[in-house]
């Protein structure tokens, strides 16, 4: 939890901005299942999910690769286009994720992590993009 200064009373900034992220990405996750939006599922997504030691979470996760319009594997194109961003200092799961999007096409990448928002915004093969920065876009699709 974050600072407080009195029982109940956070000072934390960043709780809103998690709750509007939070909403964005179920509002998100309903026109993936209404069939507006379209979702890649990656083979690292997997292995990080495989990872979760909470049994109902990692289910619930799982049955979104059922929906997935693609599933990308680890493809050795896929893990050299990782290291290239690697090289440009993105962590190696980040970069297989991105990888993963950019080879199942995707025009947009969806993240909630300011650094890595940062230093992939200058790529020219998607779009990298905070999700409620994303709804506007969706909403005039």
């Amino acid at each position: 939890m974050g600072l407080v200064t009195a029982p109940g009373y956070p000072i934390d900034q960043s709780f809103m901005r998690i709750k509007l992220e939070t909403e964005a990405k179920l509002f998100i996750q309903e026109k993936i299942l209404i069939g507006k939006l379209q979702l890649i599922w990656s083979h690292i997504l997997e292995y990080e999910n495989m990872q979760n030691p909470f049994v109902e979470r990692r289910n619930a996760i799982i049955e979104w690769k059922k929906i997935a319009a693609k599933k990308i594997g680890g493809a050795e194109n896929v893990v050299a286009r990782a290291s290239e961003f690697t090289r440009h200092g993105v962590k190696s799961k980040d970069a297989l994720h991105v990888a993963c999007a950019i080879e199942g096409k995707a025009e947009y990448f969806i993240t909630t992590d300011d650094k890595l928002l940062k230093k992939l915004a200058k790529t020219k093969e998607l779009i990298v993009i905070n999700p409620v920065n994303f709804i506007p876009i969706l909403e005039s699709m």
